[in-house]
């Protein structure tokens, strides 16, 4: 018995050996032990592992009666109904390659958008299974090429945009809360495509840019052979305290032989923001000090709105949708407990006249809402407009909470979440005219890796 004890001891020794050798000398396995300071400073074969999650006990004291607001996290959630939800996991894992390359990976698990949808309704996002568990899929997956030439690196993959992730959605600080104007309309935060991400002074940092080609189809495949076109440009001042940054984007959707049914969307996007903790050499950080930002855009869909006449017949007309977003965050005891507050208001269409038109129905899915069931012809082109609901409501969005940190990486945010609904059309009555949705949330939210 003994021989027998000494002999598995001498087992355990000589595998614990092999395995200290194998993790010691060879490179490809060195990575897996270096330090995050040795990611940060751009080491061969170092990598990280990093995520978050958030998600809420909510209560939705009041429900429009109409259930309008297709994009937004809670339509169709019935009044009274309270329950605790994940409504973000991240999983990523950052490599670098050498000093010139890195890698990035990144899995998202999302909850279903309108929430109350189950998945085999053909109106639902989200990542929800048809067995009502959650899913992760590959949000991100590209390779960055630095300094491709100075201050610019090249990316291709699945890359995040130039429209929020970047810069906006940081400003604002409180995604886990809600999203930026931009992301609730569904304009993609990731792509498959190339990208150029640089600044025009390498040594301050000040002036940068981010031009991008992609599908325009998110994780999905390319349904067909046109692009979407981002270009972001930015530039801070007074040592970085103050941001001024322009988007733009084109996207065609479909080229006709008849110019009626030529179709495409463009939006102009602007957001400017004052960071109190921001230094010259660390720039901004809006987790610190306070924070005061208004995001605003101009999204213009031609040949996208059939509005039906009041003396009959259906009109194809250009449409552009608008939206402004004011808010701001800050501290109130430092490191442990800070305030945030936003202000939306959002128009779907602008091109509203009473006088000659009855009816309205968007062709861009996020900005019709779902409120319309169209018919059509044998070319594609809609004789008919079936109300079921009315696409033309204005959207004002308040949230306001306060943000306890009892861990620099750990946030408990008791919030209120509030949309209200209000018709541009003279034949919409009460309550269709004037509704919303109440919702009392505690969010959590919490990283890790990073």
């Amino acid at each position: 018995m003994k021989n027998r004890s000494r002999t598995k001891t001498k087992h355990f020794i000589t595998w614990l050996a092999v395995m200290l050798a194998f993790v010691v000398h060879p490179a490809s396995a060195q990575y897996l032990w270096n330090s995050d300071s040795a990611f940060k400073a751009n080491s061969p074969n170092s990598g990280r592992l990093w995520g978050y999650m958030f998600g809420d006990y909510y209560y939705k004291s009041h429900a429009d009666a109409l259930g309008r607001g297709g994009s937004n996290q809670y339509s169709g959630i019935p009044q009274n109904r309270n329950a605790f939800q994940i409504r973000r996991i991240y999983l990523g894992y950052d490599y670098n390659i050498s000093k010139r390359f890195a890698a990035e990976l990144l899995l998202a698990s999302e909850d279903n958008f309108p929430g109350f949808n189950p998945p085999s309704s053909p109106a639902t996002g989200g990542d929800q299974l048809l067995n009502n568990k959650l899913s992760f899929y590959i949000k991100l997956a590209n390779i960055r090429w630095k300094k491709i030439w100075k201050g610019t690196d090249f990316v291709f993959g699945q890359v995040a945009t130039p429209v929020f992730p970047l810069l906006s959605e940081k400003i604002w600080n409180y995604r886990s809360v809600e999203k930026t104007i931009s992301d609730i309309r569904r304009t993609p935060a990731y792509d498959l495509g190339v990208s150029l991400q640089g600044v025009l002074d390498p040594a301050t940092k000040n002036y940068g840019y981010d031009i991008m080609v992609g599908n325009g189809t998110g994780a999905r495949p390319a349904a067909t052979g046109f692009k979407w076109i981002y270009g972001d440009v930015y530039a801070y001042f007074f040592d970085k305290k103050f941001v001024v940054d322009l988007y733009a984007d084109y996207f065609r959707t479909n080229r006709s032989t008849h110019h009626k049914q030529d179709r495409s969307r463009r939006m102009l996007k602007g957001n400017i923001a004052y960071n109190s903790a921001a230094t010259g050499k660390g720039g901004m950080n809006p987790g610190r000090g306070y924070t005061v930002g208004a995001e605003f855009f101009v999204n213009t869909l031609k040949n996208d709105l059939f509005a039906t006449k009041i003396a009959g017949g259906v009109d194809t007309i250009n449409n552009s949708a608008t939206c402004i977003s004011l808010y701001v965050h800050g501290d109130i005891i430092k490191y442990k407990l800070r305030f945030f507050a936003r202000f939306d208001s959002y128009n779907p269409m602008n091109k509203i006249n009473n006088d000659i038109y009855k009816e309205y129905a968007g062709n861009t899915a996020n900005y019709n809402d779902n409120s319309y069931l169209l018919t059509y012809n044998n070319n594609g082109t809609p004789v008919s407009a079936l109300a079921t609901g009315d696409q033309t409501y204005r959207q004002t969005f308040i949230t306001a909470g306060l943000d306890w940190t009892p861990d620099k990486s750990v946030h408990i945010m008791p919030n209120i979440w509030y949309v209200h609904y209000a018709s541009q059309l003279k034949s919409a009555g009460a309550p269709a005219s004037g509704d919303h949705d109440t919702v009392y949330r505690i969010t959590f939210f919490y990283v890790f890796g990073k």
